[in-house]
């Protein structure tokens, strides 16, 4: 299939394309580069450096070789919780008035199947877990607020226009595919902040909440290796039926505490990573397990490496092989 990727110069953007690639599809990559990286754009893509919503219908109306497009997997998006916060604007705009233009642009093109990267922010704090997809909806920040938003437009196009669209609202990602991983000016992620300690960019880590009704006193949550990921979105969009939209949650079905991947982050490290006890932090629910039996029952979807060690190992060897250049933004006084 001819397939576009907005956001794919970005951490999940990028191993979804390069999977695709693998499986034979021809994938042009749209991203802006304000937070992706131009070097995770897989060998094989055609790139165009532009917003996805204003380049979207111009990119669609080409075609590959004068051929339209199969699909879409709308990736590009702001994804800061905390910023969302202090910058609706940015949010609103960015994520949803880029989707609907992107939609648009589908629909002028006959463009049939999308696959959108929604998120579990659009629950907001469920008050039981596993979280299924049949939970309320009640986002707590305009980050999920806006990813919720642009579901509700997605199945009105999806009823209105005929077209195939599959959402996949996802936890905790984490891990690296080969030369592709988490690397952000900005890293707000469990994982990747305990390997900068490791790494020796951080002094230690921050625990907020040691007081949760939990098994150890920390907050659990749910880590998805972001090569079961990727699958996840090929097989949404291999079956992706006319006219219908989907929603699947994506999760490993069972959770970590935070003390739980710190030591994990030592044991693959082999560092002896300080961990400093911090007040909780408003909103923050004790835990977030995800339910992903729908998606395991309807697309046939297996995740292989569920592993906390096998995830942490992913990324600390993509952690050590970017070195101390790559990450010198991020080093902490």
């Amino acid at each position: 299939m001819k397939l576009l990727v907005t956001g794919g110069a970005g951490y999940v953007g990028s191993v979804c394309a390069a999977v695709l690639l693998e499986r034979g599809h021809r994938v042009t990559v749209v991203d802006d580069l304000s937070t992706g990286n131009r070097e995770a754009v897989p060998s094989g893509a055609m790139f165009v450096e532009a917003d996805a919503g204003a380049a979207a219908s111009d990119i669609l109306r080409a075609g590959v070789d004068g051929e339209q497009y199969d699909g879409v997997l709308h990736f590009a998006a702001h994804s800061l919780v905390g910023e969302s916060v202090t910058r609706p604007d940015l949010y609103w705009h960015g994520n949803v008035v880029t989707t609907l233009a992107l939609l648009d642009a589908m629909r002028l093109h006959a463009v049939p199947h999308l696959v959108f990267s929604s998120t579990a922010a659009t629950y907001g704090e469920p008050e039981s877990v596993p979280i299924t997809e049949d939970f309320p909806t009640q986002p707590t920040n305009p980050y999920g607020a806006t990813k919720l938003a642009i579901d509700h437009a997605i199945t009105s196009y999806s009823r209105a226009f005929g077209l195939g669209a599959t959402s996949l609202r996802y936890f905790n990602v984490a891990g690296a595919y080969g030369s592709i991983g988490e690397n952000r000016a900005i890293e707000t992620h469990l994982i990747p902040l305990v390997l900068q300690v490791a790494m020796g960019f951080r002094d230690s880590i921050s625990v907020f909440g040691s007081d949760w009704d939990t098994r150890d006193g920390t907050a659990v949550r749910d880590y998805i290796h972001v090569r079961d990921l990727a699958e996840a979105h090929v097989l949404a969009l291999e079956s992706s039926q006319p006219g219908r939209h989907r929603i699947f949650n994506l999760g490993s079905g069972e959770g970590f505490t935070v003390r739980e991947v710190i030591e994990a982050c030592r044991r693959v490290t082999g560092h002896p990573i300080p961990a400093v006890e911090a007040p909780r932090r408003p909103g923050d629910p004790a835990v977030l397990i995800a339910s992903s039996d729908r998606a395991i029952t309807e697309l046939g979807w297996s995740p292989q490496y569920t592993d906390i060690d096998r995830i942490v190992r992913d990324a600390w060897d993509f952690t050590r092989e970017l070195g101390d250049g790559a990450h010198a933004a991020h080093r902490t006084a």
